[in-house]
């Protein structure tokens, strides 16, 4: 089976591995069916763990590569970067402030559209960070392996199952069924997979911005972490325990990455 999987091309390897995070939005968002309420400790530790893993991945499996890819382009990787990770975060900074002035409802209902629209818009770079990590491989990148690019899924997809459940739960407290409310908890991550694929194609097609595209999406990722997984997670009187599980989810990513990549 794994054998199967490393010999197709990038672009099914990035939609197998977006549906796995899409499957895992669709799980977290299938909580509405056992609990009302899911312990927070717990939802904040995935948050944490995640946060951490996503951090670690921007580094590794994205910035690295970049700089590798700038290098063998005769780009000036600082440059790259900086146009990359400064694009990605801005775009996101943006899309948050746009969409924030655009919604006209009542406040706790902005509120849950806020935070709809905030996790669609993040699993837009999420499904594209995938897609380029695994479009990377081809070009024998150091740290650009099939193995480091499965773990970045698997670290994005940590990071959704509170995110599914962050929606379909407020949607269930405030009146809607639980069959709605777990649909569109289900579909925030559809997303993905097709950002997924055009990553991916993007990179194979045109691979001088190969190097753009993963600054772009550690731009992004760090954006997404900062400004919304992190303050989430220390949303807590634990804050201390969420900053250990944050650490301990950068070392596996780290160890992980450097294993096997």
């Amino acid at each position: 089976m794994i054998n199967f999987f490393y010999e197709l091309n990038p672009i099914m390897q990035s939609l197998i591995a977006c549906l796995f995070t899409f499957l895992i939005t669709s799980l977290g968002a299938a909580s509405v069916f056992l609990f009302k309420k899911v312990n927070k400790v717990v939802l904040d530790s995935f948050l944490g763990i995640s946060a951490g893993v996503m951090i670690a991945a921007s580094f590794f499996s994205l910035i690295n590569p970049a700089i590798d890819m700038s290098n063998s382009l005769n780009l000036i990787p600082v440059i790259v970067l900086t146009v990359g990770i400064l694009g990605g975060t801005i775009l996101l900074y943006i899309g948050d402030k746009i969409f924030d002035k655009k919604i006209k409802t009542t406040k706790s209902n902005k509120r849950t559209i806020l935070l709809i629209f905030s996790i669609v818009l993040h699993n837009i770079p999420e499904g594209m960070a995938i897609g380029v990590a695994f479009g990377s491989v081809i070009y024998g990148l150091n740290g650009a392996t099939i193995a480091s690019a499965i773990t970045l899924a698997i670290g994005i997809g940590i990071q959704n199952f509170p995110e599914g459940s962050a929606i379909s739960l407020p949607l269930l407290r405030g009146g809607m069924s639980k069959f709605k409310s777990f649909i569109i908890g289900s579909l925030s991550g559809i997303v993905e997979p097709i950002a997924g694929i055009i990553g991916a194609a993007l990179v194979l097609k045109v691979n001088i911005l190969l190097p753009y595209l993963l600054a772009f999406a550690a731009g992004a990722m760090l954006y997404v972490v900062i400004e919304e997984i992190i303050p989430e997670s220390q949303n807590t009187d634990k804050k201390d325990l969420m900053a250990l599980v944050t650490i301990i989810g950068f070392c596996v990513m780290m160890i992980l990455d450097i294993a096997l990549g």
